[in-house]
């Protein structure tokens, strides 16, 4: 015989069957608010670490601890060649990019010695010829956009690269290159710029960006008009080698080294191991004349004031 509830108990439990639904809606919507209000942490976010602990003498040393090879690329693609360094370990994922463009008038092989001495630190490196040597600073920045693309899409090593993990270098007109090519792409992780040729204002960037300066510098002399036009909120840093001519990328240099890797690996890598380095100084300043940064350098730290040291 089937039982029938008085109209009194089958209230109650309508009541309670609301009630539930209600309770259970309600977990979800204060469950959405919370996955939105309370963001990944810092020691959620994610870390592309390669290689050993970091030293002095590592960062500083002609090769780093990972083996390479190299493979040429010939003219085209919207460039005009050049040669991809990568590292042969793929036991530990894929690698930051980074493209390089030659200053005016220059070719890769004068600035070559880059190539092996950031790919063995653990990055895939990408030294591009121009399509024409004079070149200028917007065809050299379309240019470095257009290896990213290769070596990310067509490239024998597309499978080496993190497309999410890009920058893009460059000397003279090439790191005016750089400075465009960041203004172009946004989504960039970080610009470098070396002796760059920026007459106009940098306002507009939101990408982390190295300037590198040469204390005798005859040919270029705004580099830190460059500088000081990145507005407040993009990280960025200025170093003036001392002594150092417009062309002293020329020749292998353990300054520019020790601190273009703690500054790839930082903002490619989001690698705090590196912070110490560069962070609120530099951790050598030997033959640096000057140095200058917003010291944040992390992607959840809160930016700092400028932070000024000369160098002895």
């Amino acid at each position: 015989m089937r039982h029938h509830d008085s109209p009194a108990l089958a209230e109650r439990r309508s009541r309670t069957g609301r009630l539930r639904t209600f309770l259970a809606q309600t977990a979800i919507v204060l469950g959405v608010l919370a996955a939105t209000a309370f963001p990944p942490t810092a020691s959620a976010a994610q870390n592309h670490e390669r290689g050993p602990d970091p030293t002095p003498a590592g960062i500083a040393a002609p090769m780093g601890p990972f083996a390479i090879e190299s493979v040429q690329v010939p003219r085209g693609n919207g460039f005009g060649g050049g040669v991809i360094y990568y590292p042969t370990d793929t036991s530990q994922g894929t690698f930051g990019g980074l493209a390089i463009s030659p200053g005016w008038n220059g070719t890769w092989p004068g600035i070559a010695w880059l190539g092996p001495r950031l790919a063995s630190q653990g990055f895939v490196v990408f030294g591009i010829d121009t399509n024409t040597l004079n070149d200028d600073q917007a065809s050299r920045g379309t240019q470095l956009l257009a290896a990213l693309d290769y070596l990310t899409q067509r490239s024998p090593v597309r499978d080496r690269v993190d497309a999410d993990r890009l920058a893009v270098a460059g000397h003279s007109m090439g790191g005016g290159g750089a400075f465009h090519a960041s203004l172009q792409r946004p989504s960039l992780r970080t610009a470098i710029g070396n002796a760059p040729f920026w007459p106009g204002s940098l306002s507009g960037q939101g990408v982390p960006t190295l300037v590198s300066a040469m204390q005798n510098d005859g040919l270029v002399g705004q580099n830190r008009n460059a500088y000081n036009s990145i507005p407040a909120g993009t990280e960025k840093a200025y170093i003036e080698i001392a002594g150092a001519d417009h062309n002293y990328i020329g020749q292998p240099s353990t300054h520019l080294a020790r601190t273009w890797i703690p500054w790839l690996k930082i903002f490619l890598d989001e690698d705090t191991r590196y912070h110490e380095f560069l962070c609120p100084a530099l951790y050598d300043s030997t033959g640096i004349s000057q140095y200058l940064d917003t010291c944040s350098f992390l992607p959840t730290a809160t930016q700092t004031p400028e932070v000024s040291v000369s160098g002895p």
